[in-house]
């Protein structure tokens, strides 16, 4: 029989394990699906065995249960607990099988650029015979850019402008986050892989 005094010694004891796992930054691509069975892509930035902060242009409830399939991750499920402007925290419901899985995942993940593991090599980038292209923002400001060179997962766009980190952004009709500033501009990675046909018009 589960006493006061039992329950509140396992709400303790789940406290303290959920805070021995810290969120790691992962920036892993997927598609979630909401609770009217809509699909959107999206990025996971960073992650724990018990939770995930996602960034996506879509903008679940809190509450909703979500399902995603994420790169290198695979299927996880939970509730909205917390929305922002361009982000939102998912509270995975998960056995305790599935956490120790996770874990260790998240810890290859957190790594594989120390380590050097294939899956970490860049894809090959090219510099468009057109390079004049447009960047639009969720609010819908537009600013004409350049594009110093793409690939099927990001590009390098020459912009006056610098959208905060993580901003959502549209290149043409590649949908995208910012993930680096530099001198000339910034980098953006895609949402999704673009396919070869898509690169090769372009280029």
């Amino acid at each position: 029989m589960l006493t006061a005094q039992s329950a509140s010694h396992a709400t303790a004891t789940n406290g303290a394990e959920e805070r021995r796992f810290h969120r790691v930054t992962i920036s892993a691509q997927g598609r979630f699906m909401r609770a009217d069975h809509s699909e959107h892509d999206c990025i996971v930035d960073s992650m724990s065995p018990f939770d995930a902060v996602i960034s996506s242009g879509a903008r679940p409830e809190a509450g909703e249960r979500i399902v995603a399939y994420i790169d290198y991750i695979g299927r996880i499920e939970g509730k909205v607990t917390e929305t922002g402007p361009r982000s939102f925290t998912l509270s995975l419901n998960a056995t305790d099988r599935k956490r120790d899985k996770l874990s260790a995942q998240l810890t290859w993940l957190a790594n594989k650029h120390e380590l050097g593991l294939p899956e970490d090599r860049r894809h090959e980038r090219v510099s468009p015979s057109n390079p004049v292209s447009e960047i639009k923002l969720d609010d819908g400001r537009r600013y004409p850019c350049r594009i110093i060179d793409l690939s099927v997962s990001g590009a390098a766009v020459e912009i006056d402008v610098r959208p905060a980190f993580g901003t959502m952004v549209v290149l043409g009709n590649m949908r995208g986050r910012v993930v680096r500033h530099f001198q000339e501009g910034i980098a953006m990675e895609f949402m999704t892989l673009q396919p070869e046909g898509t690169i090769d018009r372009i280029s």
